[in-house]
């Protein structure tokens, strides 16, 4: 059974129709890309995924649940996890904060026992401060811990987000467009970072990018998304050489 099972997805705004009969299956352990033009609803679909929209139609299985019609925060503690194109921190928070925002699905204490610092909230705290060195060390990030968010380098940055995303505890991460804004070098890291989280987390990763150097290099399938619906599917370089893709990339 796929990790991710989505059938007859559309949404509607207004009388523009967004996304039409999308389908999608992901099977655990996946390195996928979505990708399309400007405007073909990629982010829409990361939207109807994450439930910041609710699909007019369709079903969305993960794990063989219907997450239709469950509210954000309930679709991540069910197992999905994302970050944005732009990158959002807590820039005022240090890195280790930012992590630690994301334990707290898991590692909980009482309003009453953080207000009075009951012994329960130092325990917590301090399992939670340990999960989040041993997450940022994995990334070579422990060192910055005690740095504002805002003072990282952008590709830092990029994988602190990441980190946090983890931390959560997700069985599928979401990544939309991670590359954007970054150099080479920067984009070339983030393409071992990838590869580093599918495989030191065994995590099953779906990501929209428009760098086709990044999506070639380390997607293993594709669908490719047009008008709100799937123009092709498949291998990453069977799909890359279609030629219904290769023209509606250059609009021909």
């Amino acid at each position: 059974m796929a990790l991710l099972e989505v059938k007859n997805l559309g949404i509607s705004f207004g009388g523009l129709r967004a996304v039409n009969e999308f389908h999608m299956e992901i099977e655990k352990g996946c390195l996928y890309g979505l990708i399309g033009p400007n405007g073909a609803g990629k982010t829409t679909v990361f939207n109807l995924l994450t439930g910041v929209y609710k699909p007019t139609e369709g079903i969305i299985a993960l794990d063989g649940e219907n997450i239709v019609g469950k509210k954000t925060i309930d679709i991540n503690k069910a197992g999905i996890a994302r970050t944005f194109q732009n990158i959002r921190l807590f820039k005022g928070l240090s890195v280790l904060d930012n992590v630690k925002v994301g334990l707290h699905n898991h590692h909980k204490y009482s309003t009453i026992e953080g207000i009075l610092r009951l012994p329960k909230y130092y325990k917590v705290e301090k399992e939670m401060d340990e999960k989040a060195l041993e997450l940022l060390s994995v990334f070579g990030l422990d060192k910055y811990a005690d740095t504002l968010a805002a003072n990282l380098p952008y590709g830092k940055q990029r994988e602190l987000e990441i980190t946090r995303a983890l931390a959560t505890e997700p069985k599928l991460l979401l990544l939309d467009e991670p590359a954007a804004g970054m150099n080479p070098n920067e984009t070339q890291d983030l393409m071992n970072t990838i590869r580093f989280v599918r495989d030191k987390f065994d995590m099953t990763i779906l990501l929209i990018e428009h760098d086709m150097k990044l999506v070639s290099g380390i997607c293993e399938k594709l669908t490719v998304l047009n008008f709100g619906q799937v123009l092709a599917e498949g291998e990453t370089s069977e799909v890359l050489n279609n030629p219904e893709v290769i023209k509606a990339y250059l609009g021909e």
